[in-house]
């Protein structure tokens, strides 16, 4: 393919990304365009990582938009990033334990019994704050009628359901971003865009880095929640390579892309960034073009970095009502739940053995219950509660004998 044409190819793919890449931050509070210029960086650093033979694009991961917002409310955001900087750290570790035993040391400390519930609890843990959204509220303030609300909402969620359902081709990728198409546009028809911010934004300007602080009680808050992503990262990678034909958990090796994932990660967490994740959508578009050069991904990732210095699209986006967003946080976090379903499902966990069903059982309850352990200034909950407990019980009940 000539060059021009991979550099159209590479703008297709972060338009696919683009919803979901901006997404996080929308709901999190940090600044979009740090989000396009850490998953531009990240996916430069994944492609160098992994010698460029990886057809793959990074960006932010849902996994962390519940960890985030508590630790920014709890930190702020400084902090939160020197949390996040530590998550990366455990890819990088799991990167090492996957060069020296392999996926199956990964798999033994961390099966489909442990991940499955812990990613299903991120999703449901999400569920109050989608409909409280959706409804208007922003936090504990109604900042929209319940009925101005819902007439952005559903049709914003709406819209998402028909895409991914009847959708046909490229746009069966594009979910969030017609969603939030149609929901920005009824938005500006009743008059809740608020263009102050566009406005007063420059054209051309630096994105509002935040460098990070290390503080205990918030890398012990966020080490725990890397655990299910990293593992999705076998998924993903599994996935990639049945859509080309090659086996990259042998070459480059899961070592490699799990330290590219790592180091993306850390990386973006040092310039205020959420952490980054392979995108499964870019996969879908990487099987429905056939276009398998990594090069792609190097020019999508150029021009995420390039979107990142416009200031003023980095403000419009800003604009996006928080209704629209509710709208799409009802689907999308559902979507997480049920993957954390198809995990236990896909992998024929028997929840008739005890043992299965106590670790499922209980991590669901603390998780959705929101127990916390608290020692000292520190209290441990939520998605690093479900994850540690899931470890810890996997580890100390007995199997059943064969």
């Amino acid at each position: 393919m000539s060059r021009p044409k991979q550099i159209l190819a590479g703008s297709q793919m972060l338009f696919v990304a683009f919803g979901a890449l901006v997404l996080v931050p929308l709901l999190t509070g940090l600044s979009v365009s740090v989000a396009l210029f850490t998953a531009g960086i990240g996916t430069l650093i994944f492609q160098l990582v992994t010698k460029g033979q990886v057809p793959v694009f990074v960006a932010s991961s849902f996994a962390f938009i519940a960890p985030i917002s508590a630790g920014v409310a709890q930190w702020g955001v400084s902090a939160t990033m020197g949390g996040l900087m530590a998550a990366g750290m455990v890819y990088i570790l799991l990167s090492q334990i996957a060069r020296v035993g392999g996926v199956e040391t990964i798999n033994r400390y961390l099966p489909p019994v442990v991940v499955g519930p812990v990613i299903m609890v991120i999703g449901l843990s999400l569920a109050p704050v989608a409909v409280g959204m959706a409804l208007g509220y922003q936090g504990d303030e109604q900042v929209f009628s319940t009925a101005t609300a819902l007439m952005v909402a559903l049709p914003t969620l709406l819209t998402a359901l028909l895409v991914s359902v009847f959708g046909r081709g490229m746009l069966r990728l594009l979910p969030i971003l017609c969603a939030i198409i149609v929901g920005y546009s009824l938005s500006l028809m009743m008059g809740i865009v608020d263009f102050a911010p566009v406005r007063e934004a420059a054209w051309f300007a630096l994105p509002d880095f935040v460098a990070p602080s290390f503080h205990w009680a918030a890398i012990l808050f966020m080490i725990p929640v890397a655990i299910a992503p990293a593992v999705e990262h076998i998924g993903d990678m599994v996935a990639i390579s049945n859509v080309t034909g090659k086996n990259y958990l042998k070459k480059p090796g899961l070592h490699r892309t799990l330290l590219g994932d790592g180091l993306a990660t850390t990386a973006a967490a040092s310039l205020g960034g959420p952490p980054n994740t392979t995108y499964s959508e870019v996969t879908g578009a990487v099987m429905l073009t056939k276009n398998y050069d990594p090069r792609v991904m190097t020019y999508g990732a150029c021009f995420a970095i390039a979107l990142a210095m416009i200031g003023k699209f980095g403000a419009l986006l800003m604009t996006i009502p928080t209704v629209v967003m509710g709208g799409i946080m009802i689907l999308l976090f559902g979507s997480i739940a049920a993957v954390g379903m198809n995990t236990l499902v896909k992998n024929q966990v028997d929840l008739g053995e005890s043992r299965n069903l106590v670790i499922v059982a209980v991590t669901l309850v603390f998780g959705i219950g929101g127990m916390v352990f608290p020692f000292g200034d520190f209290k441990l909950e939520g998605i690093a509660l479900c994850a540690v407990t899931a470890i810890l019980l996997n580890l100390l009940l007995p199997r059943a004998a064969k």
